[in-house]
């Protein structure tokens, strides 16, 4: 399953890197993060290296495969 999740502010490359199975794309004040993740536990693994960063996710969603 492919996952987006849309990021207050735009990312260093610093930060992108915490998100090594994710492709970021960086414009207009957000960072979108997308890619596919395996399992719920991936998605909570995000969701913890998100919130460890001190982001704020404006959206979460599930991608059509």
């Amino acid at each position: 399953m492919r996952y987006q999740f849309t990021i207050d502010g735009e990312l260093s490359e610093r930060a992108l890197a915490a998100f090594p199975e994710l492709s970021g794309d960086r414009g207009q004040g957000t960072t979108v993060l997308s890619g596919p993740l395996t399992d719920p536990t991936g998605v909570r693994a995000v969701l913890a290296r998100i919130d460890n960063l001190g982001l704020t996710v404006l959206e979460m969603r599930r991608l059509p495969d």
